[in-house]
């Protein structure tokens, strides 16, 4: 699955318990109608992919949906959800739409007056 918007926040690295756990979170915030602000973890080694990205950057995230089941002390089981990130790639926000190049500035181009007259019969037939 994958999920795309701007970075809205970036957390710092943190290592959890005598393994070294370690662990990055980013909110995303959606582009839609109703913009969801949407918590991403990325883990391990995944934390590192976050180092090249700051806030306001537009973003895809390539994501796996994770469930767990948590029995409390008093005896009742509970859920937890978590979305873990796995890839994340920036979305070019100049890119032009139905995949098409981008037009040079018009700095790129010769004026038409600089033609001679006798170039712009030129056909074949």
């Amino acid at each position: 699955m994958e999920i795309q918007g701007t970075i809205k926040k970036i957390d710092e690295t943190k290592t959890f318990g005598n393994n070294g756990f370690r662990k990055r979170e980013v909110v995303l915030t959606t582009e839609e109608q109703y913009p969801q602000h949407i918590l991403v973890e990325f883990v391990q080694d995944k934390t590192d992919l976050l180092n090249s990205y700051s806030v306001g950057q537009q973003v895809k995230i390539s994501i796996n949906i994770r469930g767990r089941e948590w029995t409390n002390p008093q005896g009742e089981v509970k859920y937890f959800n978590s979305i873990q990130g796995w890839r994340i790639e920036s979305i070019q926000s100049d890119a032009s739409p139905e995949g098409m190049p981008p037009v040079p500035p018009m700095e790129a181009f010769e004026p038409a007056d600089n033609l001679k007259e006798e170039d712009h019969d030129d056909l074949p037939f």
